[in-house]
């Protein structure tokens, strides 16, 4: 058994984020959607611009926020391995 007893915080954080835009880009595509279906059926061009808007805005939020919880909970976890220790990893070699 292999265990991880810390985490870098910085790049646990990174790729934190990087499933935050994700996330963010596929919730920006869904709010465009509807966006632009409440738009054309109650004649709003604001409707249709917010949602589309969504798209670049959404990501860039869900980043940012992925990546400052990605830090703390990379930071707390370093301190819960500490005290009670770290996640046990099997792994297991490929036979070719």
């Amino acid at each position: 058994m292999t265990v991880i007893k810390s985490i870098e915080i910085i790049s646990w954080a990174k790729i934190h984020a990087l499933f935050g835009i994700v996330f963010g880009l596929v919730y920006g595509i869904f709010f465009a959607i509807m966006g632009a279906a409440i738009g054309a059926k109650y004649s709003l061009p604001g409707a249709t611009t917010l949602g589309l808007l969504s798209i670049i805005v959404f990501p860039i939020i869900f980043g940012i926020l992925a990546f400052i919880c990605g830090a703390i909970l990379a930071f707390l976890y370093n301190i819960f391995a500490a005290n009670v220790g770290g996640i046990e990893i099997e792994f297991a070699e490929k036979k070719a």
